[in-house]
């Protein structure tokens, strides 16, 4: 049972730094909370802290609508007739600015920016709590996970939107903020990412689901290696000790084998905790709310709302164990190995038949069906992910070697059971191989659409799916923010919409 209890005094942080309508979100003044009186001991550093975590858990983000949003978008994934029209949106590129699950990823990012602000705009009160109280070295710990959590809504922001409100903490001025250039959003990412590496603790030191160092190492990475920084992304990615890659692929995808040495970063769930306000939280955070819907969505004897793409499918190379490691077909077992699944099981409700299931984060290998909640937790970063990464940079950076990132490369190809690329490859056929391996590695784990635009490919991958280049790379700001904002306007809106 995975009970970690920080989560649990998130409670009380989550209601009171939260207390404000969807109209209010912008002109809410988190400092109301008076840190003179709150912020006197750990555990209400401590709970404010766990308050901003609780964001990434709610429907709006990690419990349901990002799988969509992304995959969709990827098209790694094909919809089954029954899946509801306002997720297709995102299959077809018809979403504009009155998308409510749209409007929802916003609220909820920026109410996760909210909370991780309410701790770092109040260092200075932090700091004087006696170290009797609180040591120098928690304090800087706290702020470090507060400033890797804002940096992990801003991230998630800035590259669906773009241009986007710029909070820092500094709630002088708590009216709504204009849009800030993306460069500057970006910016603030990585100098909260370069102090969360400096601070956090190693993952062997942490509770489990907390932010650790090796996390924001990986993370500013990440975001460097965007910037096309490849040098300084693979510095960062070299910090990191302390992972590998785990023997089986599929135990990354498991409730029991959570927090293995695979996993960077992951956003925690615990059915144990509660599940009451899942439909009631789309985005506050608030509530018993450690449920994703990702098992019964996807899941083929349940809802079967999405399918894994033809497409996908077909990029597996023949033997590749991560193909069976992916995907259900029929003729496979299921239910700790006590249920066989034959072809009906894979019909839509319209009866026609599909080739092929998604499995990864499923429940169905230890039991019969899926229930309306998951508690599995979503990878955010996996050490794969990374060692793709540090090969990019290698094989980008000025003076990099194109032998050293296929060394990368085939540390990821021999766990699939594939043979080795020779090191003889040149520089387009690494990046070609790294296309490929990210491809099939991070399949369904929401990293191939962005991987598209970054690389400059999505046009081309996405032809013939109503994308358009110059306008589906962002999303549109939604009505609403404009609307109750007085500094965002019509003008601030991103282009085509």
């Amino acid at each position: 049972m995975k009970t970690y209890k920080f989560i649990l005094t998130a409670l009380l942080g989550i209601f009171l730094i939260n207390s404000c309508s969807d109209k209010e979100l912008e002109l809410t003044n988190p400092n109301q909370l008076s840190p003179d009186t709150f912020f006197s001991n750990e555990a209400q550093v401590q709970s404010a802290v766990n308050a901003a975590y609780a964001n990434l858990q709610p429907f709006g983000l990690y419990g349901r609508l990002i799988w969509y949003m992304m995959d969709n978008m990827s098209h790694e994934q094909s919809g089954n007739g029954q899946q509801e029209a306002d997720k297709v949106t995102f299959a077809d590129f018809s979403f504009d600015s009155s998308n409510g699950q749209i409007a929802e990823y916003w609220d909820a990012c920026y109410r996760g920016v909210n909370k991780a602000n309410f701790v770092i705009g109040n260092k200075s009160i932090i700091d004087q709590i006696p170290e009797n109280s609180l040591s120098e070295v928690k304090k800087r710990k706290f702020l470090g996970e507060a400033r890797f959590l804002r940096a992990q809504y801003y991230w998630l922001l800035v590259n669906r939107f773009g241009n986007i409100p710029l909070r820092n903490g500094d709630f002088t001025q708590p009216e709504g903020k204009p849009v800030s250039p993306k460069a500057d959003v970006i910016k603030l990412i990585i100098e909260d990412l370069t102090y969360a590496s400096a601070n956090l603790l190693p993952k062997s030191e942490e509770e489990k689901g907390r932010a650790t160092k090796g996390a924001a190492q990986a993370f500013l990475g990440k975001v460097l290696l965007y910037q096309k920084e490849y040098a300084a992304a693979l510095d960062s990615f070299n910090k990191m000790s302390g992972y590998d890659l785990e023997i089986d692929y599929y135990d990354n995808f498991k409730e029991e084998t959570e927090h293995g040495i695979e996993s960077v970063w992951e956003v925690q769930y615990d059915l144990s905790l509660g599940t009451g306000a899942k439909w009631d939280s789309p985005v506050v955070g608030a509530g018993q709310n450690h449920a994703t819907f990702r098992g019964q969505d996807y899941g083929v004897l349940d809802w079967f709302n999405t399918y894994p793409s033809d497409d996908l499918v077909a990029s597996f190379e023949p033997g590749d164990k991560r193909l069976n490691g992916s995907f259900y077909f029929p003729g496979d077992t299921y239910n700790n190995g006590n249920n066989t699944l034959t072809e009906d099981d894979f019909a839509e409700n319209s009866g026609n038949i599909r080739p092929v299931a998604w499995k990864k984060y499923q429940n169905y290998y230890k039991q019969a069906t899926e229930a309306q909640e998951s508690g599995i937790n979503p990878k955010v970063i996996r050490y794969a992910d990374v060692l793709l990464m540090m090969a990019e940079c290698e094989n980008e950076k000025p003076g990099g070697s194109q032998s050293v990132a296929v060394g990368y490369i085939n540390r990821v190809r021999a766990r699939a059971g594939l043979v080795a690329l020779p090191t003889t490859l040149s520089k387009s056929q690494v990046f070609d191989a790294i296309v490929q391996e990210r491809k099939v590695e991070l399949s369904g784990e929401q990293v191939r659409f962005d991987d598209m635009i970054r690389w400059g490919i999505v046009g081309t991958e996405l032809a013939g799916t109503n994308f358009q280049v110059g306008k589906h790379e962002l999303w549109p700001i939604p009505d609403k923010e404009i609307a109750t904002n007085p500094n965002v306007t019509v003008a601030d809106q991103n282009p085509g919409y």
